[in-house]
């Protein structure tokens, strides 16, 4: 058994999910199957589609604590070629303000509540208990990992652990556009032959759009498969007739961005859910 792969069983009986990254902390390929983004994440990999592979592909929602997992036969061999081990805080629960340089250590030191400390090769990673939306370069130097994100794991660390505070989660609201979506209008093209939208009723639209809404609020895991999922159901029914206005698409951007989605995020799941549908 390989070094890595005890670490990272260790962590998965504590409930931290662990995956594999390899050289330069970069996590391993998307599968034949995900290539080209076909399962609709995003081209980096580092963002998962509606992908149900068991390959080890997705970065962070990679992440696991079922040994069986673990133990399979295309895990083990990511392990034996792994450089390092990395783990999803927000699936443990926690948020991890990475500090890059002398410069932002200094600023935690002055700013932040004291926490649990994991000496890094060039800062430190304060370690704070809850989840939060993830974010980087919210100031010189310092990232913050939480929900959809992934840090290399380099010890437990020293010191107790702080609830996280008010002031970290500020640190990812830099101005009303990060967290209030202002998507584009869509141009669809009309129904043929040019009738009467039978979408038109407000009260069959408003209905599609609450039911949509209420889908990605309740999601429990998965969020970013469920917001490119329920995109491409709100415009397979409503995306060809011209319903949809900024209102309605402000809506779901904004359900998505209260669990955690980035608007980024949502942009890239509405443009690929639009491409899938020829919009």
């Amino acid at each position: 058994m390989s070094a890595h792969l005890r670490t990272a069983l260790s962590l998965a009986a504590a409930g931290v999910p662990p995956l594999p990254l390899r050289a330069g902390k970069v996590p391993f390929g998307n599968c034949r199957t995900c290539a080209n983004n076909a399962c609709g994440g995003r081209p980096n990999m580092k963002s998962p589609g509606p992908c149900t592979c068991p390959g080890v592909c997705h970065a962070w929602a990679a992440a696991t604590t079922d040994p069986n997992v673990i133990n399979s036969p295309l895990w083990v061999a990511a392990w034996r070629q792994a450089a390092a081990v990395a783990y999803h805080p927000g699936g443990a629960g926690l948020t991890v303000v990475d500090l890059d340089s002398t410069e932002a250590t200094a600023w935690a030191r002055a700013s932040l509540p004291a926490t649990r400390i994991v000496r890094t090769t060039r800062g430190e990673h304060w370690l704070y208990q809850g989840v939060m939306q993830s974010a980087n370069a919210v100031r010189p130097g310092v990232d913050v990992k939480s929900s959809m994100q992934y840090a290399r794991w380099l010890g437990p660390g020293t010191g107790p652990m702080t609830a996280l505070p008010d002031v970290v989660r500020a640190l990812v609201v830099k101005e009303p556009a990060a967290v209030r979506p202002v998507p584009r209008a869509i141009t669809v093209p009309a129904l043929a032959g040019g009738g009467e939208c039978r979408h038109r009723a407000p009260a069959y639209l408003d209905r599609g759009i609450a039911m949509a809404e209420q889908r990605i609020t309740q999601a429990s895991s998965a969020v970013h498969a469920t917001v490119y999922r329920t995109f491409l159901a709100v415009l397979s029914t409503h995306g060809r007739c011209g319903c949809l206005t900024d209102t309605h698409i402000s809506r779901l951007f904004t359900a998505a961005q209260a669990k955690g989605e980035s608007l980024r995020h949502c942009t890239d799941a509405w443009t690929n859910a639009r491409t899938t549908l020829g919009l």
